[in-house]
């Protein structure tokens, strides 16, 4: 399933007339009687319930308008609460306005303090309410107004059900001051950016998407470059192991890893490529380390790298490392490494030579700030795994100014480092150099633990071979959240990156089985 950015969903509402026939009037008809169908499930039905519906000067008010017209025919008690003026509606939300009046459903135009009066006494009586103030093309700050009536929706107690996303949410970053808090939001032919990124997610509540009769070839526009990485494209690209497998075949993983005090991120880092479905895991680190990992690990073959000091390496490690790297089929570095500048430096130049396959992660990723423009004449598949406060150290700004502009600042970055980017936040995303963005469907707030980016990076490189190096991020992904979705249901929000570790392989399992 696509995700629909802002200016795509107008350009869609506008093919949708001009190519296709269908006018707008059928789409809000249909929007309208979507969300009554909403409603009335968290109602329960509709007779003898009072809903309060609250509709802005846009064509979301006029959803609203159609809504409450569907809501008041099956039995419910409705009053509609305009913000801003009536008099700019579209043809066919004024229509609708015009049909409410005729039904002879309460509408309050919010001019005098008898309307707001009126709204104080309905949010009282109300078993739901719905929010049709502002739509996608929201940005910006509330206004007092709107700011008032939505503090005042939030407060009431009631489940909300917010039409395309709750007013306040920026459609294509998810930012929001004062926002509608929604138990339901039912959006229009493809969900949108901000629905994924919080603080946008957690206003959304439960997502409902609703082709209100889009027409399919606009909803699978190749166009549209974000998709949903579900079920569907999990299954797609998960490859089935032949009979004939053998660890050979099923990838060679070298993992650059650990420092004194990080022996627990080499650890799980290489364990996850075996998890993943990786043949054979080498962990190259520091000689010192070796005899702890060693004896942690009982199935990873661990090969000791000349260090300048207990736990460190530098440049000496570099042609050891070319050496395994020409027996490997991919190369994972970084994770618990450490950032001594000779470290970092070796770190740049093994990845400029490695000539394999590379994920770069966790330390490894601080080593190329300031040296990013060097990734993009490195000719082997590059994999980089940045959390957002790496990811803004990479790019030289801040993670707020990171947030405003996620999506265009990470795919102009995928573009000219030559680099898949993997960034991890409450939706990780998958970024490829030629503008494709995947977004996660899988994953809970209990992975935001210590380790867990560690298993993400280890199952990406497990899987590099078998599913190749263009499949490889979205299915370690995929299965890193769905693992993660077990454990939660297991151990709740108090996870262990084991815990995680754990369940690759029945994420594995399950998706093969989809």
């Amino acid at each position: 399933m696509k995700i629909a950015l802002s200016d795509e969903m107008r350009q869609m509402d506008k093919l949708a007339a001009e190519k296709y026939h269908i006018p707008p009037s059928i789409l809000m008809e249909n929007a309208g009687r979507a969300v009554m169908g909403v409603v009335g499930d968290i109602m329960e039905g509709f007779e003898s319930k009072t809903v309060s519906v609250f509709a802005g000067s846009g064509n979301n008010g006029g959803d609203a308008f159609a809504a409450a017209r569907h809501l008041s025919n099956h039995g419910t008690r409705v009053a509609v609460f305009c913000i801003g003026n009536t008099e700019h509606l579209s043809d066919e939300a004024a229509k609708n306005l015009e049909i409410c009046r005729a039904l002879e459903i309460p509408v309050y135009e919010m001019k005098t303090e008898h309307d707001w009066d009126k709204l104080k006494l309905w949010l009282k009586l109300s078993d739901a309410a719905v929010d049709g103030l502002l739509g996608t093309g929201f940005s910006g700050k509330l206004n007092e107004t709107y700011e008032k009536i939505i503090n005042m929706m939030n407060e009431a107690g009631m489940p909300i059900v917010s039409i395309d996303i709750p007013s306040g949410v920026n459609a294509d970053t998810g930012e929001a001051e004062t926002a509608v808090s929604a138990a339901v939001t039912v959006t229009f032919g493809l969900p949108k950016a901000g629905h994924f990124f919080c603080p946008g997610e957690a206003f959304t509540g439960r997502l409902v998407v609703d082709d209100i009769s889009m027409p399919p070839p606009l909803l699978n526009d190749k166009g549209i470059m974000q998709e949903y990485l579900d079920d569907n494209l999990a299954k797609a690209i998960i490859p089935a192991r032949p009979l004939d497998a053998y660890k050979g075949s099923c990838g060679r993983v070298l993992v650059v890893a650990g420092s004194r005090g990080m022996t627990g991120a080499a650890a799980m880092a290489s364990e996850a490529v075996l998890r993943a479905g990786g043949g054979i895991s080498i962990l190259a680190t520091a000689n010192s380390l070796t005899a702890v990992l060693a004896m942690k690990l009982t199935e990873v073959m661990v090969r000791a790298l000349p260090e300048l000091r207990p736990g460190v390496l530098g440049d000496d490690a570099l042609e050891p490392l070319k050496k395994l790297a020409a027996d490997s089929d991919a190369v994972l570095i970084g994770p618990g490494l450490g950032r001594d500048p000779q470290t970092s430096h070796m770190i740049r130049e093994f990845v400029k030579t490695a000539g394999k396959p590379t994920i770069i992660d966790a330390d490894g990723l601080f080593a190329w700030q300031g040296y990013t423009q060097e990734l993009k004449g490195i000719a082997n598949p590059v994999i980089l795994t940045p959390h957002l406060g790496e990811m803004a150290g990479l790019l030289g700004i801040k993670v707020s100014e990171l947030r405003q502009n996620l999506l265009q600042i990470c795919r102009k970055a995928a573009s000219d480092w030559g680099t898949v980017l993997v960034v991890k936040s409450e939706c990780t995303i998958v970024v490829y150099p030629d503008g494709r963005i995947y977004f996660t469907s899988k994953g809970n707030a209990g992975m935001a633990t210590a380790g867990s980016g560690d298993v993400l990076a280890g199952t990406i490189a497990g899987l590099m071979e078998e599913a190749s190096s263009e499949n490889a991020p979205l299915l370690g992904v995929y299965l890193h959240g769905a693992a993660g979705d077990m454990a939660a249901e297991e151990n709740g929000d108090g996870l262990l990156a084991g815990d995680i570790l754990r369940n690759i392989p029945k994420a594995r399992k399950n998706c093969l089985l989809l």
